[in-house]
C-alpha cells in the first residue's frame, strides 16, 4: 500500500510538472506606455475645452448658417437664397435635377407651368394643387402641398425666380409683390387647387 500512495504522488507530481502556470495580471496589467497616452489626451481634452472660443456664433463647414439652408434672410436687407429654399422645401419631390419622379411627381425642368405665367405659379405654391395635372403631356395625380402658412412672399418669390432659371428654365424672374397679389388674390381659399379643372392653361 505504502508504494501504491508513493507511485500515486509520483504520478501527480509529473503531471503538475507538464501544466503552464495560470496567467495572471500582477500589479499592473495595463502597460504603463498607454496610461501614459491616455493621461496626455484627457489633458490635451480639457485644455482644448477651456480654451475653445465658445461664445462665437456657430457655422456649418461650408460657412453657411442654419438661417441660409432654411432660405431665411439673416438681417435686414438680406436676399433670400433661392436655391436654398429649393433644398429644404422642393426637392424630395421635384429632385435636385428638377425632373421630378417619372409618374409621381412632376418635372420642373421644361414645364410649361414653371414657363407659364408667373401669378399661376405663385398660387400654386401658395395654394397646393390635388387631382388631375398635366405636365409636358402626362397626367399626374399627386398632390402639392401649400406653402402660404410656412413661406413669405420673398421666400416664394425666390425659389419662383430660381426654378424658372435652372435646368433649360428661362422665365423672367418672379417678384414679392407678383406673390403677394397671389396670395391676396386666393386669400378665400379653403382647399388646394383641383389640377387641370381649376388651374386652366399654364399661360392662362
Amino acid at each position: 500500500m505504502p508504494q501504491d500512495k508513493a507511485r500515486e504522488d509520483l504520478q501527480a507530481t509529473a503531471a503538475r510538472a507538464r501544466e503552464f502556470e495560470d496567467p495572471h495580471e500582477n500589479r499592473m496589467p495595463i502597460p504603463r506606455y498607454v496610461l501614459a497616452m491616455v493621461a496626455v489626451l484627457v489633458a490635451w481634452g480639457a485644455w482644448y475645452i477651456a480654451t475653445a472660443p465658445i461664445d462665437q456664433p456657430s457655422a456649418l463647414g461650408d460657412r453657411r448658417t442654419v438661417a441660409d439652408l432654411q432660405g431665411k434672410p439673416k438681417g435686414a436687407g438680406s436676399a433670400v437664397d433661392g436655391a436654398a429654399v429649393y433644398q429644404s422645401r422642393c426637392v424630395a419631390c421635384h429632385q435636385a435635377t428638377g425632373q421630378g419622379l417619372p409618374g409621381v411627381f412632376p418635372p420642373l425642368a421644361g414645364s410649361e407651368w414653371v414657363a407659364g405665367k408667373d401669378a399661376t405659379m405663385a398660387q400654386i405654391v401658395l395654394r397646393g394643387v390635388t387631382g388631375k395635372l398635366t405636365v409636358k403631356g402626362t397626367a399626374y395625380n399627386g398632390a402639392m402641398p401649400a406653402f402660404a402658412d410656412q413661406l413669405n412672399d420673398a421666400e416664394i418669390a425666390a425659389v419662383l425666380t430660381h426654378v424658372r432659371s435652372q435646368w433649360g428654365n428661362s422665365a423672367p424672374a418672379v417678384s414679392a409683390e407678383t406673390v403677394a397679389a397671389a396670395r391676396a388674390d386666393t386669400a378665400a381659399m379653403k382647399a388646394p387647387f383641383d389640377g387641370d379643372a381649376a388651374l386652366g392653361t399654364p399661360g392662362g
